[in-house]
């Protein structure tokens, strides 16, 4: 009965925010206002006007659709018997939501506003009450409620916008559906053309794209292991400086590595300088290529396949290389049988992420790509160029995505049902097997030059900032910074207010903003997400939990496309704002947040949700007060991820940025279209300081995870 009354106050609650949504908020959006400022105009004009004066005064009866929905709910709330109160909920949701998005999309009127959204948000929380009432997820309201509301968040910003995004291939310009237009945009010499094969000067960008990222994988995913057996099995003095590796992906702006090459490389770098002094060549572009994407590509990313393979090394329990070698199995014979095989999920996934970071990869090609063209830099052209050819974006967004799901079809099949479990609830006091020596001998070979290159590509980005030009003028200055974040004092007053006159402050501080909005809203999404997966059994899971980490397996850039295409009109219409690029950060990176949840939930006993049932505290109750504290490590760490990567990324937000709302790694594109590599590395160095500091508080918070088993200890003599 407490249930049922718990149930029947929050179906009123949200029958009254739908009413006074549609009563008391402007029912539209107003791009130039803020809701305080858009407040005192619901009852005026037609562009700030509630839903209410919309209908009434202002031509619009089809919004009184919600009131005859709100009507419809309200009996279904007031009535005795409770499988009639779920239909007539569901019946006054779904002729709410049907009706406003009908109308929406069929009628030419400005996007919805917060009106509109909250009576949407409504809509859809009386629906979930509803299915319960009928008996769906065992009639638990809050869940079957979170249910609906994930499911519909994830139809209307990642199903719908890429099924947009890849349907607008197969429509010509006066959108009639043409397979011919989609074989013009993409089934020509420039696209799929072999001519590199037969003399000629370059292949398609197709192909560039594919091989690229078959190097790129296969590059990554080998350094990656090497470096991750030697951090976990062969060099003690070397796990420091490895795990500071590591983190350099995520602190690091995804171009500044193709920054630091270009110095070391370039017409004006370093070694072209140097060949030129001693031997009198002439400096080229030679470095400017698919050697250099390449190389650029495998500093930035081999770091995030250590991290994958390294947590897959951890996880290996010792008993079957123990048993191995009880039976009489050397060193080498142990680990080319057992180790490397379990290491079989880690090298798939590294290798999948290294193939789709790097189709997706937009800032090291265009800055060290120089004539050679890639997918990304193709739909950005398409888009931005002078051509303005959304068709061809469409159209090369669908052969991105092919291939990132053709090599996550491939990942899972190769994997299959197999397990590769060794860590059970049994105690594991095994001593894992150290590397052979010629396996320890080789990876030293690799990975220490590679540290020592990693370190002098570094050290060049950040001394970029530092001189007056690089490769004319290596005066030590901090002019580049002041550039871009000079701060001075109005009216050079001492009283006076400090002004950010730097050119760099407001896409840094507009930045930060859209960031620190998007992470608490990403991670809590993704830990709601993973709940329901971890904690729920209903119809259509499994295609709730493709929806949820598709995000993962589609390109950044073609996502970035994909919110073009879906959110420039009505009723949704959000391009141009900062609402969509906070979107965009949250639906990029929910999958972090969805599988670091998805691991807690593993470590937590289902015994403490029946214990806290038991005592009749219902699904909200105990999720707030029994879960969400022993979820405090997984969701800090998605907060700081999805921080840190949406301060970072510039694949799926190039093309949704304004000048209103530059970003920092826009910003920096910039300045390097320009040639101001000084301002750009200044810039770089300061987000690099940020994101460490970033990274350095959620460590000390929550600390390295740690599995019981005894090390090895020198004994001694």
């Amino acid at each position: 009965m407490a249930t049922m009354a718990r149930d029947g106050r929050t179906v009123g609650a949200w029958l009254l925010v739908a009413a006074l949504s549609f009563v008391l908020l402007p029912w539209y959006f107003l791009a130039d206002q803020s809701v305080l400022q858009s407040l005192p105009g619901v009852w005026g004009a037609a562009d700030g006007a509630s839903g209410a004066v919309q209908a009434a005064v202002h031509g619009r009866p089809w919004l009184w659709i919600v009131p005859i929905a709100l009507a419809l709910a309200s009996f279904g709330w007031r009535a005795n018997e409770r499988r009639r109160q779920g239909a007539l909920l569901c019946a006054g949701a779904l002729v709410g939501l049907l009706g406003l998005l009908g109308f929406g999309f069929a009628i030419r009127q400005p996007g919805i506003g917060l009106g509109g959204a909250l009576t949407l948000l409504a809509f859809l929380m009386l629906l979930g009450a509803g299915v319960a009432r009928l008996g769906w997820v065992r009639g638990d309201a809050f869940t079957a409620s979170a249910i609906v509301l994930c499911s519909a968040l994830l139809l209307l910003f990642v199903a719908w916008p890429v099924a947009m995004s890849l349907a607008g291939a197969f429509f010509d310009e006066a959108g009639r559906f043409s397979l011919a237009a989609l074989v013009e945009r993409i089934g020509n010499e420039r696209t799929w053309g072999l001519g590199c094969l037969a003399g000629g000067v370059r292949c398609g960008v197709a192909w560039n794209t594919l091989f690229l990222a078959l190097l790129t994988a296969t590059g990554t995913t080998v350094l990656g292991t090497m470096i991750a057996l030697l951090a976990e099995r062969g060099a003690g003095r070397l796990k420091r400086p490895l795990n500071v590796l590591a983190l350099l992906p995520i602190i690091t702006p995804p171009f500044v590595v193709g920054l630091g090459l270009i110095l070391l490389f370039g017409r004006a770098g370093v070694v072209n300088q140097g060949l030129e002094a001693a031997f009198g060549i002439t400096p080229s572009r030679w470095f400017y290529g698919l050697f250099g994407i390449w190389l650029a590509q495998l500093f930035a990313f081999t770091p995030i396949a250590f991290m994958i393979v390294r947590g897959v090394v951890a996880g290996i329990g010792p008993s079957l290389e123990e048993a191995a070698q009880t039976l009489r199995a050397d060193r080498r014979t142990t680990f080319l049988t057992i180790t490397l095989p379990l290491l079989k999920p880690g090298l798939a996934n590294a290798f999948l992420v290294g193939f789709i970071e790097s189709i997706a990869d937009f800032g090291n090609p265009i800055v060290v790509g120089g004539q050679f063209s890639v997918l990304s830099t193709e739909v950005f052209f398409a888009i931005v160029g002078a051509q303005y050819d959304q068709g061809r974006a469409a159209s090369l967004a669908l052969v991105l995505s092919a291939f990132a799901l053709l090599v996550f079809w491939a990942q899972r099949r190769l994997l299959g049902k197999t397990s590769f479990t060794t860590v059970t609830g049994k105690g594991d006091g095994g001593l894992p097997m150290p590397l052979p020596e010629g396996w320890r001998r080789l990876a030293l070979a690799v990975v220490v030059p590679w540290l020592a290159f990693t370190v002098v590509v570094y050290l060049f980005a950040f001394a970029g900032g530092f001189v007056q030009t690089w490769g004319r003028d290596y005066t030590p200055t901090l002019r580049h910074f002041v550039t871009a974040f000079d701060i001075q004092r109005g009216n050079a007053d001492v009283g006076a207010a400090l002004v950010f006159a730097g050119t760099a402050w407001n896409s840094l501080f507009t930045t930060l903003k859209l960031s620190a909005i998007a992470a608490p809203l990403c991670a809590a999404l993704g830990l709601v997400i993973a709940w329901l997966l971890a904690r729920t059994t209903f119809r259509g899971r499994d295609a709730f939990e493709f929806g949820a980490l598709l995000a993962f397996a589609i390109p950044g850039t073609v996502l970035g496309v994909s919110y073009i295409l879906a959110f420039n009109v009505p009723p949704f219409e959000l391009t141009g704002t900062g609402l969509i690029i906070v979107l965009c950060f949250v639906f990029r990176n929910l999958p972090v947040g969805v599988r670091a949840g998805s691991a807690a939930f593993r470590q937590i006993d289902r015994s403490l949700d029946e214990a806290s049932t038991m005592l009749r505290a219902g699904t909200a109750t105990t999720l707030r007060r029994v879960i969400a504290p022993l979820l405090r490590p997984a969701l800090v760490a998605a907060l700081v991820y999805s921080f840190v990567r949406s301060m970072t990324t510039v694949s799926a937000v190039v093309f949704l940025v304004t000048a209103e709302t530059e970003l920092a790694t826009t910003y920096i594109i910039g300045r390097v279209g320009n040639g101001d590599y000084g301002v750009a590395l200044a810039y770089c160095t300061v987000l690099i300081a940020l994101m460490s500091l970033a990274v350095a508080l959620i460590q000390w918070g929550v600390g390295e995870r740690t599995i019981g088993r005894r090390a090895w200890v020198p004994v001694p003599a």
